[in-house]
């Protein structure tokens, strides 16, 4: 017998505007669901929303909104509530990251991070869960990182803040266990092919780049999706498992090995750096897309080994 179709989702994004977000909703288009997008900037969401008229939604509704501000997710959620009157799927995927120490990022950059990724699925959790709750059933699902289970150099703001979300996820699951319809789920992929790494505030000593081995952000957003379909979350890929296990049961290795990996395999070596705030304090929407474009991981990881190995000659 033919599969019965299914009524059409009422799905919310953030972070809507570029990567995975961009490509959850996307799907969620295809399979024809009403689409709630949200981010910083309206150009770029209005792009990703014609996309997505085209690719079959049944509906599309732009919402811009910085999630880092509870007023402002509180009255996208309301404006959603106005025109769909429920809400049965919501993807928190908005995210920016900051490269450097803890004493080298500037404090408001830092601070954003925090506040963009953490507090924001806060934010997102707080207007949301009331609604799924008082329907008796809808999905809430964070899309985190395997940087949110290990800690890797020069990348403290973002460390500490997936730390967090995960801890919310965790959190949500204890207090909304009497509202056995409504789920939250986790989604964590390691490297991306988005845009995000180009976007990112820099003050370190090199620029960042997804690490191998880089999945896209159509099979991180599949995964996220399909945790409201009854499948699994957790780790994108068998390399996040391999990481984690390193990290909890021999730290001394880890520790002593993560800094020289890190900069062959997750950063760029071969640019120069220029100290800046990249997206973390405002949008820039001509960079959003839904691929980065960042090649072959292992072509840059050979990149970065010879620029290394001649820093070192230079060095004497």
């Amino acid at each position: 017998m033919p599969a019965r179709p299914r009524a059409p989702r009422v799905v919310m994004v953030t972070g809507a505007s570029s990567g995975i977000g961009e490509a959850a909703a996307r799907q969620a288009a295809r399979r024809g669901d009403h689409l709630v997008l949200l981010a910083r900037g309206r150009e770029a969401l209005e792009r990703v929303a014609l996309d997505c008229d085209g690719l079959g939604a049944a509906s599309t509704m732009v919402a811009p909104a910085d999630i880092s501000d509870d007023a402002q997710v509180e009255a996208a959620v309301a404006a959603a509530l106005a025109r769909h009157l429920a809400v049965d799927v919501v993807i928190g995927s908005a995210g920016v990251v900051a490269y450097g120490r803890v004493d080298e990022v500037p404090a408001e950059v830092f601070d954003q991070v925090v506040a963009t990724n953490l507090l924001g699925s806060v934010n997102l959790a707080r207007h949301v869960l009331p609604v799924l709750r008082a329907q008796g059933t809808g999905d809430l699902v964070f899309v985190g990182s395997v940087i949110g289970h290990i800690a890797v150099p020069d990348m403290a703001a973002y460390v500490l803040s997936k730390w967090g979300v995960r801890a919310l996820v965790r959190q949500l699951r204890v207090d909304n266990r009497d509202r056995p319809g409504v789920r939250i789920g986790y989604v964590a992929p390691g490297g991306v092919d988005t845009p995000i790494y180009g976007q990112a505030a820099t003050y370190g000593r090199a620029a960042g780049r997804p690490p191998f081995p880089v999945t896209t952000p159509e099979r991180v957003a599949a995964r996220a999706l399909g945790v409201v379909d009854g499948g699994r979350g957790g780790q994108v890929g068998l390399a996040n498992q391999v990481i984690r296990l390193g990290f909890t049961a021999v730290p001394w290795a880890y520790d002593r090995l993560v800094g020289p990996l890190f900069a062959l395999a997750a950063q760029d070596q071969t640019v120069d750096v220029t100290p800046g705030p990249g997206n973390v304090l405002g949008s820039r929407q001509e960079h959003n897309r839904l691929r980065g474009g960042h090649g072959s991981a292992l072509l840059a990881i050979g990149a970065n080994a010879v620029a290394l190995a001649r820093r070192r000659i230079k060095g004497g």
